[in-house]
């Protein structure tokens, strides 16, 4: 592969399966779907405290999805 042809693909977007775009972004309490695994959390510093950041990967197409719970 010719790394024009490698970047090309890396600036790719990702393809989203059915229930992956029926994901509503940035909406509190927004429902997953059941091919949606959870891959562990961490917590990070926010100006208004301490908020855990979820990680989740879809089974069927694979993208990563991050949810912050900062319970205000």
């Amino acid at each position: 592969m010719t790394k024009d042809l490698a970047r090309q693909n890396d600036l790719k977007p990702m393809a989203l399966c059915e229930p992956c775009q029926g994901i509503q972004r940035n909406w509190r309490k927004a429902p997953g779907h059941a091919e949606l695994v959870q891959r562990g959390n961490r917590k990070e510093e926010r100006d208004h405290g301490t908020v855990t950041i979820t990680r989740y990967v879809c089974d069927r197409c694979g993208t990563a999805w991050e949810y912050e719970n900062d319970k205000t």
